[in-house]
């Protein structure tokens, strides 16, 4: 097995800048890949490290926690086998390193059985398709509904706002003026990126709610979940955690509310593929509202986090991480008609493109 480390920075077209609540202005994305190759088959997966505010890791510790798992990892073992023992073996190494391998892994399994990594994880169909919604970032007034309209007219009717931002009277104008453009036809949701107090949070849901959100997402800190239970017991709006959910017991604590709290996954944040899915199933099993989501990634992540939501049919879905990016290696990814798709091949679906990228490591085993 021949183990190499990659990295890139990835740029979106039309001047794009991702600035959320708790990211404060984005100008790129820090992305790094891990290929496997067995000498007939090619394995990729992909992370983004510059995701501090996130998971507190720095770009370095996680670059340096990837090259140091290339040296860790029995890579002679079967693919499949490391997959199905990762809980074990990969309890050392930090999530989204384990997310990087994991993904890499199963995209490596999937291709050897002639099978899609959805149809691997059991989806009825090798088609990968799914619809997604689109965020608003904060941005001038006018570049907003720009974007929203921009949005709207490719097909995407499902609107996620970031708020949180800026003055809480500026949010709600924002909103109010989606409303009133778009009227029922588009789903309409906020994410404050848990920048509430408790009490905050109660009186500005009481203030969306006449605006008929899906949902309003990580509206208090993570961490704190006496204030999620009151939220669960008085939110005039069903609260969806993000930031809250990076663990098995997270999940069992969201099966607790009775469906009154829905979950956000993402693979970066659970370790991978494996985990991602297995939290996706009990909570489906409790019948639970999830989406499954992603950072504003690349291709390769984005695939990974599209297969998975093929297999586990979420509630809702954030799929929107590669759209527009103008200097990405991986290709195998489109976006149309409020969907993305990936190409119709094994694995993720996904071809990668090295020499697009920086060689930080590169090793052979067996």
């Amino acid at each position: 097995m021949r183990v190499s480390l990659h990295s890139t920075d990835l740029h979106y077209s039309g001047g794009l800048v991702l600035h959320t609540a708790s990211s404060g202005s984005i100008p790129y994305l820090k992305e790094i890949y891990l290929r496997l190759d067995d000498g007939e088959t090619i394995g990729v997966g992909e992370i983004r490290v510059n995701i501090a505010y996130l998971n507190g890791f720095t770009e370095g510790t996680v670059v340096e926690c990837a090259a140091a798992a290339i040296g860790a990892v029995d890579w002679t073992q079967d693919p499949a086998d490391l997959i199905a023992t990762m809980a074990d073996w990969g309890k050392p190494l930090i999530t989204p390193v384990r997310a990087l391998i994991d993904c890499a892994l199963h995209d490596l399994v999937a291709r050897r059985e002639h099978l899609t990594v959805a149809a691997w994880l059991g989806a009825s169909s090798q088609k990968v398709v799914h619809e997604t919604n689109q965020t608003l970032f904060w941005s001038p007034f006018d570049e907003f509904l720009a974007q929203a309209q921009s949005y709207v007219d490719r097909g995407f009717t499902d609107l996620k706002v970031r708020v949180a931002a800026a003055d809480f009277a500026e949010d709600l104008r924002r909103i109010a003026m989606l409303r009133e453009r778009f009227g029922a036809r588009v789903k309409i949701a906020a994410d404050a990126n848990g920048r509430w107090s408790a009490t905050e949070a109660l009186e500005k849901l009481d203030a969306l709610a006449v605006y008929d959100l899906a949902y309003v997402e990580q509206p208090v800190p993570p961490g704190d979940w006496a204030v999620v239970d009151l939220l669960a017991d008085r939110s005039p709006l069903p609260v969806m955690l993000d930031e809250s959910v990076a663990t098995p017991d997270d999940i069992a604590r969201i099966c607790t509310y009775g469906g009154r709290v829905f979950a956000h996954l993402k693979l970066v944040k659970l370790g991978g593929i494996a985990p991602t899915v297995a939290a996706a199933r009990r909570l489906s099993d409790a019948g639970i509202p999830f989406m499954i989501g992603q950072m504003n990634e690349g291709g390769a992540a984005t695939a990974a986090a599209l297969h998975v939501a093929c297999a586990t049919l979420p509630t809702f879905a954030e799929l929107y991480g590669a759209d527009g990016l103008i200097n990405d290696p991986v290709s195998g990814v489109s976006y149309t008609a409020g969907t993305v798709y990936a190409d119709h091949a094994f694995g993720l679906g996904v071809t990668f493109d090295t020499a697009a990228t920086h060689l930080i490591g590169d090793r052979n085993y067996g």
